[in-house]
């Protein structure tokens, strides 16, 4: 008898085997807590905080700095790792990250970025995350070694964490939980691609209706905080309830808007509830730098690699952002884009595009490390090489944000040794044995 099998049933049999086979867990073990004291000798120590110390040393116990300076010492039971002639390094902080969420882009059963329907601010992206994907080695091993994962969406994705890329479950993989509450900003203006199948009257029609749902979503989360802060029996309702630390300034709104307009009227309305803002995306953000530095609002830039915004804009637009608003005054952090999975490996070149279009090194390294830090709050334990913070650094024996001599050797979070290894360089090194047999 011969099988037939319809068309849609192979697809679905092909996805099944994709995953079955590439969507099983990586088989790196995670680092054991630090149990002995971890002695840095003799590299450039790149503390972002303090600048460039030549030679230095770096003491880290049970996983915090303890000492940062030259010719220090160590107790007889301490690890010594001679780091001469190389870089050290704060981890580097990946902002607005799909890893973890998304293992193959092309198979839906392994892509968690989006929860159905626009409304969905119960959802938060830790429950999705699995620390043992296959793509999170690949990146660690360029220097990321904490991403903020973010969940997709249309309007309202829902909630983001911060998360280190080597633990075992995402309990402890957890650097913070609640980072912040996802708004994707309802578009202002036209689309005339060749793509886009509404008609001008009907972009109107759906960015005004998109508008009036998003200001009728917080409308109604701030009637219901008022109510459970007025009556703490009143029903649970889960969306809003998630909702309730926004109105209080606990947790921020990150809303992603590039076109000016967009950013205006984004402005507008945190301003209206009374939220703290931070602007994601901001292609358009070197025009309205008055706006945002009057209100204090930071931005997360999309990589500086992309393409002009608009036709309008100047050929190399993305690549000279980081310098406009550094001189505008305006606090910003560098991103590889929502949702970057493997291809964030490229993360640390995005410094090293702005320090060839203007920007210092260091203002560079600040914005992959601390500046990320200070807008997801978590400037007090990541983010910069200094005494108190988390012993989560990298070790590169050239520089981090050169895509030439970046060569990551050592890797720590928060004082556990990370294993570098990963699927790409093993294939590496098994078809480079096959070429030289």
């Amino acid at each position: 008898m011969k099988l037939q099998i319809s068309r849609s049933s192979f697809v679905a049999l092909v996805a099944l085997a994709l995953v079955s086979g590439l969507g099983v867990a990586h088989d790196y073990v995670p680092g054991a807590p630090q149990s002995r004291a971890v002695l840095l000798k003799g590299g450039d120590v790149y503390t972002v905080a303090n600048g460039v110390m030549s030679g230095a040393d770096v003491l880290f116990e049970n996983g915090r700095i303890s000492q940062v300076g030259v010719g220090l010492s160590a107790t007889a039971q301490a690890e010594i790792v001679d780091v001469t002639g190389m870089r050290v390094y704060p981890g580097l902080i990946l902002p607005l990250s799909g890893l973890g969420l998304i293992e193959i882009g092309a198979v839906r059963a392994t892509n968690d970025l989006n929860e159905v329907g626009s409304v969905t601010p119960e959802v938060s992206a830790k429950i999705a995350y699995n620390p043992d994907s296959e793509v999170i080695p690949t990146i660690r091993s360029n220097g990321i070694l904490v991403a903020q994962i973010t969940p997709g969406g249309d309007l309202i994705a829902g909630r983001s964490d911060l998360m280190n890329l080597d633990g075992w479950t995402r309990e402890d993989s957890g650097e913070k939980f609640n980072v912040g509450l996802h708004v994707d900003w309802p578009r202002v203006g036209i689309i005339t691609a060749w793509w886009m199948d509404q008609t001008p009257d009907e972009q109107r029609k759906n960015n005004d209706i998109a508008r009036k749902r998003l200001v009728e979503v917080f409308d109604k989360a701030k009637s219901y905080d008022e109510l459970r802060r007025a009556n703490p029996n009143a029903p649970v309702d889960q969306r809003w309830e998630a909702m309730r630390p926004v109105f209080h300034g606990e947790l921020p709104l990150f809303i992603s808007a590039g076109d000016y307009r967009q950013i205006e009227e984004a402005v507008e309305f945190a301003q209206d509830y009374g939220l703290h803002m931070v602007l994601v995306g901001g292609e358009d953000a070197w025009q309205v730098t008055e706006l945002l530095t009057k209100n204090n609002i930071p931005v997360i830039l999309n990589r500086t690699m992309g393409m002009p915004p608009s036709e309008d804009a100047d050929y190399d637009q993305a690549f000279k952002m980081p310098k406009l608003l550094t001189d505008a005054g305006v606090k910003f952090c560098l991103s590889y884009g929502d949702g970057a999975t493997w291809d964030s490996r490229n993360f640390p070149f995005q410094g090293g595009y702005a320090v060839a279009n203007g920007l210092s090194e260091n203002e560079a390294l600040r914005a992959i490390t601390l500046s990320v830090a200070e807008i997801l709050g978590v400037e007090n334990d990541l983010g910069s090489i200094e005494v108190g913070k988390k012993a989560t650094i990298v070790v590169s024996r050239g520089d981090i944000m050169d895509i030439r001599t970046n060569d990551i050797v050592h890797a720590w979070i928060g004082g556990k040794k990370v294993d570098l290894n990963n699927r790409q360089k093993e294939l590496y090194e098994k078809y480079r044995q096959k070429r030289a047999g």
